[in-house]
């Protein structure tokens, strides 16, 4: 996750997003102060490019998320996509369709799900040892969106650790839903249908991501 190793591990001056000019919409203060760092800032929440990359398996990996880490996301919708390169010229790969949550309260609370093989975008060929960022939206029941993003280095499935239930584990007090429409209805409104996450064994490594604000 971005922002773990702000000015400690050393990024790629001018295009890591420190300064304003030549950040490709990531717009973040030297300092890292409000209102940088926001996860409401496009297209990541405001934190700058890592150099700590992650490896991901260039047949899809893990994802981990904890969604209600501050109040406000009882009910969320989720998108995930791809940026493909270094520096993204955009994040309109679309990896995992969106998908919506229930969590136990809308007060915080430390519930996470895990989605144990999310796919890459359809059509998309990964190449080992080239970048990417992943690109993770919450969007809350009040409207707001809330950007996170992960900056990977595509790798072989067998030098990325495996993925296991200790790793990628689903609180029961977390139900997933599909989002979708239906010519049957009267009216444009959407419908919700409860879903679980089934467990897949053998895939490679999760990311965990931790939403902050709203």
């Amino acid at each position: 996750m971005r922002g773990d190793n702000l000015h400690t591990t050393g990024n790629i001056t001018g295009l890591n997003g420190s300064d304003i000019v030549g950040t490709n919409g990531l717009g973040v203060g030297n300092d890292n102060t409000y209102p940088y760092g926001m996860q409401w800032i496009y297209p990541c929440g405001g934190m700058p490019m890592s150099t700590n990359r992650t490896n991901w398996p260039v047949t899809g990996g893990a994802i981990g998320i904890q969604p209600g880490w501050f109040q406000g996301h009882n009910y969320a919708l989720f998108y995930i996509n791809l940026g493909d390169g270094t520096v993204p010229e955009n994040y309109s790969l679309i990896m995992q369709p969106v998908f919506g949550i229930v969590g136990p309260d809308n007060l915080a609370y430390n519930g996470s799900f895990c989605l144990p093989q999310v796919p890459l975008p359809a059509n998309y060929t990964a190449v080992v040892g080239t970048n990417a960022t992943i690109q993770i939206i919450e969007a809350a029941q009040h409207g707001a969106a809330l950007f996170n993003c992960v900056d990977i280095t595509f790798a072989d499935p067998k030098d990325v650790p495996e993925v296991t239930p200790d790793n990628c584990a689903n609180t029961s007090d977390i139900t997933l839903q599909y989002v979708y429409s239906t010519n049957s209805q009267t009216s444009d409104a959407e419908v919700l249908c409860s879903s679980k996450v089934t467990w897949m064994a053998s895939i490679p490594l999760a990311l965990m991501v931790m939403w902050g604000l709203l």
